[in-house]
């Protein structure tokens, strides 16, 4: 078997990503990729100091580059100082990855509409504040490449994930959006929809639903966070200069089994 990780990289030797919410598992594994294609990284996070340093420290062990960055993507000034942090270190910014989210499992009957905003202002506010302090940035130099993390739920919502999983599908729409309108400046953006992920221990974490993904999916298999880095990768490199305003679903097929 093929393993993410196994994958031959396009050269991204000489640019620069800030991957948000980089201290988690899938921020992990994108920051990872994006170190072994060449990139300089800069990894954000908001309370995951420790977490971030530690993949810091392992980008840098290996031969790469990388810092990391604190912000709360609510705050627009919050993003623009990331960006000027990454400017200010690599000279540029070429990509960024908006993968910083939160998925909290809750009825929708008896949600308050605090509860609600608190997920679609952290999965879909933070993911277009953080866009647009790139933009600012990617308009005056021409290029860029801004992809959004969404989920295989903005199509097939499960139970007890309504805010999460329709914060997004609106993720997938602002990516399309912003395609349409940041693409005269020479900005790309597209959405990377994951399935089922292990970042570790799932199989012990949640054994019924592990069962039934590896049962199910065609490829026989859960992804991993290595996986959606390498999609993310492709999206950001040369390869995918006339890719924009597209979601990449990256499920091991399981989106094309049948539900009878």
């Amino acid at each position: 078997m093929v393993h993410a990780t196994d994958a031959q990289l396009p050269d991204l030797s000489g640019t620069t990503v800030i991957v948000t919410g980089g201290s988690g598992s899938i921020g992990g594994g994108i920051a990872r990729r994006f170190a072994a294609a060449g990139a300089s990284v800069v990894i954000h996070h908001f309370s995951g100091a420790k977490a971030a340093a530690r993949v810091v420290d392992e980008i840098v062990a290996a031969g790469g580059y990388a810092l990391s960055a604190r912000a709360d993507i609510r705050d627009l000034d919050q993003c623009r100082a990331v960006v000027q942090k990454a400017v200010a270190a690599f000279g540029h910014l070429d990509a960024l990855v908006n993968n910083a989210g939160i998925q909290p499992v809750q009825p929708l009957a008896g949600m308050t509409v605090a509860e609600w905003e608190a997920v679609v202002t952290v999965n879909l506010s933070g993911t277009f504040a953080m866009s647009q302090a790139a933009a600012e940035v990617m308009s005056v130099q021409g290029s860029g490449s801004i992809t959004h993390i969404a989920s295989v739920e903005a199509s097939l919502p499960a139970p007890n994930h309504a805010h999460y999983s329709v914060s997004k599908a609106a993720i997938k729409m602002h990516a399309r959006a912003a395609a349409l309108e940041f693409g005269p400046s020479g900005i790309r953006v597209n959405s990377v929809s994951p399935g089922l992920i292990d970042g570790g221990g799932l199989a012990d974490q949640w054994p019924e639903g592990y069962g039934s993904w590896v049962r199910t999916a065609p490829l026989r298999r859960t992804g991993t966070p290595e996986d959606i880095g390498n999609a993310c990768v492709f999206l950001a490199s040369p390869l995918a200069a006339w890719i924009s305003g597209q979601d990449l679903v990256v499920d091991g097929g399981m989106s094309a089994v049948p539900a009878w």
